[in-house]
């Protein structure tokens, strides 16, 4: 019931699965019959059927005599969940059919009920193996509607991603499997406040593989337990996200190194880390974020932090700062969110490829903008949490080309250690090769 509910509120609501599921999970807990195996089951449950929605949608749909969307959501959400216990878990086939029979008997009555049997009871004829070969169309007649049916993709996006990744097969094969693997919660310690070493000995963890503040989870963790968490000290942050901030904090600089500017601050995991580092060197951080909500949690992330810092809720394309002001800027730009479908596996779905061309001027008008904040021969970092290119080196391009007077310089120099960084100037991450989410980065100078 719990899971059903998630996927509810997902659906109905556009809510997030890693918003929504912490609170249902919380509130079944307080009623005392809910353990930690049954919380690791309905976690699995929400996160595997979004994650494999449009592969259960192909094999749910050759099991009905009707178009899928003449099926009603609530219908099609407990036909997800119960593929997913026969087709992506251990779970008995009789348990994961009677359970699902048994919860649309609940929410949506008899003959609801009796249809999921019947679909149900179809599907545990074969495996996933089986049904995909069935469903997913030949390869070499469309690669990318195989790759999006077998890998559970919409097909616009496996075509964006392909085209930012370059290669054969094998590589987007396995990006694409890599998206619907659970990610690893990396806590960052944030220098000054907080070591590794001081992480490592309250929880079960393992080093984080390229950032020296990084230490992986052992499954099943809670970091929300750990005081230097629970104070800010230290944080959960993706070692891709870290990376982002370490490359633009080292980044070489000649001249002054006072004055840093988060632009785009909120949630505050970059923003946290930068002021940690600028207080090191004696620099101040001013982190602004336009929505008042999201510069309160960049507050409560930055609370405690021993160097001068200040939060403000500022619109970065019309600033309240003057040109040439900083000497280091990261514009981290709101964007499609596609480098984060481990964590976000339901923007998949409902991510559009026009939903671009409302992010483009915005990003845009925050770069050209950072570029005009940093003084002359200051450094600007341009991120995005997504690989696409018209997200990317697209607008980069476009940016250098209207406003001039700065160069772009080589990124990988100030990201030690970590390999298949490409031909450079710039960097993309990707979850299959770096194990973390797919940032981007730029680096510009400012020449004139």
């Amino acid at each position: 019931m719990l899971a059903f509910e998630a996927l509810r509120a997902v659906d109905e609501r556009d809510a997030y699965a890693n918003l929504v599921l912490p609170p249902l999970l919380k509130k079944a807990r307080e009623k005392g019959d809910f353990d930690g195996r049954d919380a690791a089951l309905a976690t699995e449950l929400v996160y595997g059927t979004l994650r494999r929605q449009g592969t259960y949608d192909a094999i749910i749909s050759a099991c009905i005599d009707r178009p899928l969307r003449e099926v009603d959501p609530p219908v099609l959400d407990v036909l997800a969940l119960g593929a997913h216990q026969l087709l992506g878990t251990r779970i008995p086939t009789h348990a994961a059919v009677s359970a699902s029979v048994e919860l649309a008997r609940v929410v949506l009555g008899d003959g609801r009920a009796k249809f999921v049997n019947a679909v149900l009871r179809k599907i545990s004829q074969q495996d996933l193996d089986a049904w995909v070969a069935q469903v997913a169309p030949p390869y070499d007649k469309d690669a990318e509607d195989h790759l999006a049916v077998v890998h559970s993709h919409p097909r616009w996006v496996v075509s964006a991603l392909w085209d930012a990744l370059g290669g054969g097969r094998a590589g987007i094969e396995d990006l694409l499997e890599a998206d619907n693997e659970r990610p690893e919660v990396t806590l960052v310690a944030r220098p000054g406040r907080s070591t590794t070493e001081e992480l490592a000995a309250v929880t079960e963890t393992l080093p984080g593989r390229w950032s020296p503040y990084a230490l992986r989870m052992a499954e099943g963790g809670e970091p929300g337990a750990i005081e230097a968490v629970k104070d800010g000290r230290a944080g959960v942050q993706d070692e891709g996200s870290q990376l982002v901030a370490l490359a633009l904090a080292n980044a070489t600089l000649e001249g002054s190194d006072a004055r840093w500017l988060d632009g785009c601050a909120g949630p505050g995991g970059k923003a946290a880390l930068l002021a940690a580092l600028a207080s090191e060197r004696g620099a101040a951080l001013l982190a602004s974020e336009k929505q008042p909500h999201r510069a309160r949690l960049v507050e409560r992330a930055l609370a405690g932090n021993p160097g001068p810092y200040q939060v403000i809720a500022a619109d970065g394309t019309r600033p309240p700062w003057r040109p040439g002001s900083f000497d280091r800027v990261l514009m981290d730009v709101p964007c499609s969110g596609l480098g984060a479908l481990r964590r976000r596996p339901e923007a998949r779905w409902r991510r559009r490829p026009e939903d671009l061309d409302g992010f483009a001027p915005l990003q845009r008008a925050l770069l050209t903008e950072a570029l005009s904040a940093v003084r002359v021969g200051g450094i600007v970092g341009y991120a995005t949490c997504s690989p696409h290119l018209a997200e990317t080196r697209v607008v980069v391009d476009d940016v250098l080309k209207k406003v001039g007077g700065a160069d772009l310089i080589d990124a990988r120099p100030f990201m030690p250690g970590v390999p298949a960084l490409g031909d450079g100037p710039d960097v993309q991450l990707w979850p299959h090769l770096h194990g973390t989410d797919a940032m981007y980065l730029a680096l510009l100078r400012r020449t004139a």
